[in-house]
């Protein structure tokens, strides 16, 4: 069962750290209207890209530990 956990939270904050980049690029690239949260700020897009990044990495090593 942990490893199911593991991959599943893999696959999620693989998919946030996905969205919340494409977000950040499109804004900077000036095609807001693309952006798939663009009434979020530049802050929250860093915050989400970061932490779910870490948990991406987390959940990695964890799924690795329990092979």
């Amino acid at each position: 069962m942990q490893k199911g956990l593991c991959i599943i939270a893999l696959a999620i904050s693989a998919v946030i750290f996905i969205l919340f980049l494409a977000d950040l690029i499109l804004g900077f690239s000036g095609q807001e209207s693309l952006a798939p949260f663009k009434y979020l700020g530049l802050l929250c897009d860093l915050v989400f890209v970061i932490c779910s990044g870490i948990t991406a990495v987390l959940s990695f090593f964890t799924l690795r530990e329990q092979v």
